[in-house]
């Protein structure tokens, strides 16, 4: 056995103990749970009203529902598989799946299974259970198991490559049409990813237009290819790189459940393609006449004569002819859709959608790669004869839920391994945008070996003259001290959260409200653990003293760290929470983590934490060396007003 055949059979050996390790998560939450213990779980919402009904493209019924304002957190989100419940029988509740379109704050929106609306919608008081999602783990373990048994094929030589037991081709000489507004790093990424003969990896730090520059390597792809595939971990990801191509004039059809419902995306859809169709209308003819032969047909009981029995035969051999032209037809539209799109779109383990069985693709795009468990990176290099990967390994690793998994090698990515085993197939973008120098300095020494620039337009990213881009706050001997909360067992410092909140009112007053209204100033308040995180809505919607906050609240996000990846605001204000004599600071050593969070911010970044529990980490002694050096640094005892 070949030292990445050993490789292969360990990841998928760890895949299975993280399938075991979540469905028993899973089932500790469900097992004989009520509903109360479900809410508290975050895996189930009841009561929920019903708010909306309308029938979405492809004949689907969509719902929004709302539960009462609660500040529970929980595990929905766009993509994730859904049963609609209503507790009107007696007994076993009656049950429809679906699967979540989005979710803000206490609404979600729900695409339902099948056609029609489940009679007893309007009946008793209605529920959404978060569904196990077995299926994902099925694909990942057939293309683990394929991509072990692969042979001397291009599966095999690809395999062999990614893993680093064959060195990739020298890239081809190709002169590619020159795109305007790259930089030079965007353009050696442009140029050597479309040059690869069989893997490009695009390694995107923070703000340095990865995105920007994956869709003009897939617009530079077509120029020699007809169609190729592109994936992304999420749904959201996929969806956001949906909205850009189309806006760039690609042909795209996005395969799978899109995650937002605006039109954009919509109609991009496969099931919107084929209902804008011109051979739709007869297919819904068609189906419509098979149902209602096979309607008359059901008329005919069983005492009935020869003349009623032949009638019964000739209405039911009509419906199955209606069917069977029906089923022709729709593998037709589906067919002729496909032929006018130059870019499949889909999840990871979306890639082995039926809709797709057959189908290869010369090149497959992967976004976000650094988050995708390598069983899923997988999925679409099945159907492909070259991989060209973007993504930061800097930043969010993927979620997985065994530690002894993890551990053991699950939690590095076919991403990583590419970047390592075949360096010369990589390039980093080095020209960032969003950050003033000052804010990128640390991560890009700490992360990126100090070769990130700050562009000449970071220059004017600043809230107003005079105030300063970047500020530590050291609480250390303030008294604000960590706790865990019973029943999320999560961290969390009420004395910090109040603090933080403060300190964003003093810079509102300061910067003027009006100012960030006018010139829509966003805010972001993040912090690594969920229970600081509710602590700090709870604060901000209840007390007197955050007024300007308040007035601010469509322009104010509160959340996690995962919650922030991919996005920026103007002002980020960052909560540690631990603060304790032993100097423990938890998963705060998730350094990677910790890129994403200082990495969000336009104008202004304020990192508020205790200077001598975080110290006993060399990250964040590195962190705090920078902030002195740099006179960043101020004492709580500087600003106690608050």
């Amino acid at each position: 056995m070949s030292k990445i055949q050993g490789e292969l059979k360990l990841t998928l050996k760890l895949l299975k103990k993280e399938w075991a390790e979540d469905l028993e998560q899973y089932r500790l939450k469900t097992l004989g749970a009520s509903i109360a213990d479900k809410k508290k779980e975050g895996i189930c919402w009841y009561p929920v009203k019903l708010v909306k009904t309308k029938m979405g493209m492809g004949e689907r019924p969509i719902i929004e529902v709302e539960r009462s304002e609660s500040k529970e957190s929980h595990g929905f989100q766009s993509g994730k598989s859904v049963s609609l419940f209503s507790n009107f029988s007696e007994g076993k509740p009656l049950r429809v799946n679906g699967v979540v379109n989005f979710v803000k704050k206490n609404t979600m929106t729900i695409t339902l299974m099948g056609s029609e609306w489940p009679d007893w919608l309007h009946d008793g008081k209605l529920g959404v259970d978060l569904h196990f999602d077995e299926a994902s783990y099925r694909e990942m373990e057939f293309a683990m198991e394929s991509v072990i048994k692969a042979g001397q094929g291009r599966l095999g030589q690809l395999r062999d490559i990614l893993l680093g037991e064959v060195q990739a081709a020298e890239q081809e000489r190709i002169v590619f049409k020159t795109v305007e507004n790259l930089n030079e790093s965007q353009k050696q990424a442009f140029d050597g990813a479309l040059g690869a003969k069989d893997v490009g990896v695009i390694h995107g730090p923070p703000g340095t237009g990865k995105t920007t520059t994956l869709v003009q390597v897939i617009k530079g792809a077509l120029s020699h290819h007809r169609q190729v595939l592109v994936c992304a971990p999420s749904n959201a990801a996929v969806d956001l790189l949906v909205e850009k191509l189309s806006s760039e004039g690609v042909n795209t059809v996005r395969v799978g459940h899109p995650a937002r419902v605006d039109d954009q995306i919509l109609e991009q859809t496969l099931d919107a393609k084929i209902a804008a169709h011109s051979s739709y209308k007869d297919l819904k003819k068609l189906r419509k006449s098979a149902d209602e032969y096979r309607r008359l047909g059901r008329k005919y009981k069983r005492s009935f004569g020869h003349s009623e029995r032949e009638q019964r035969k000739r209405l039911m051999t009509e419906a199955s002819k209606a069917k069977e032209a029906a089923s022709h037809l729709e593998d037709y539209i589906l067919f002729d859709v496909f032929q006018q799109s130059q870019v499949v779109a889909t999840t990871l383990v979306g890639a082995n959608n039926p809709v797709l069985k057959g189908m290869q693709f010369p090149v497959v795009f992967i976004d976000e790669a650094g988050q995708g468990m390598e069983p899923a990176a997988w999925i679409p290099v099945l159907k492909s004869d070259k991989v060209i990967m973007a993504g930061d390994h800097c930043q969010l690793p993927p979620t997985i839920k065994s530690f002894e998994a993890s551990n053991e090698g699950l939690s590095e990515t076919l991403f990583e391994k590419v970047i390592k085993r075949q360096p010369h197939s990589s390039w980093m973008l080095k020209m960032q945008y969003r950050m003033p120098e000052i804010i990128m300095k640390f991560s890009s020494d700490y992360f990126y070996n100090g070769e990130l620039e700050a562009a000449s337009n970071t220059l004017n990213h600043q809230l107003k003259e005079g105030e300063p881009v970047m500020e530590f706050i050291d609480t250390a001997g303030s008294g604000f001290e960590e706790h865990l909360e019973k029943d999320s067992l999560s961290k969390l410092n009420g004395g910090e959260a109040r603090f933080a909140l403060g300190v964003l009112e003093k810079l509102i007053g300061r910067v003027t409200l009006e100012k960030f209204l006018d010139e829509k100033y966003s805010i972001g308040i993040i912090s690594p653990y969920k229970a600081q995180v509710k602590r700090l809505v709870e604060l901000m919607d209840e007390n007197a003293d955050f007024d300007q906050l308040r007035a601010l609240s469509e322009q104010v996000t509160i959340g996690t760290i995962d919650g922030f990846q991919g996005q920026e605001r103007d002002v980020i204000l960052i909560s540690l929470v631990r603060s304790n004599e032993k100097g423990e600071i938890g998963f705060l050593a998730d350094t990677r983590r910790m890129n994403v969070a200082l990495t969000r911010a336009k104008r202004k970044l304020i990192v508020i934490g205790d200077s001598a529990t975080l110290s006993a980490h060399p990250f964040y002694q590195q962190f705090l060396d920078f902030v002195n050096e740099n006179g960043l640094y101020k004492s709580i005892y500087e600003m106690m007003e608050f």
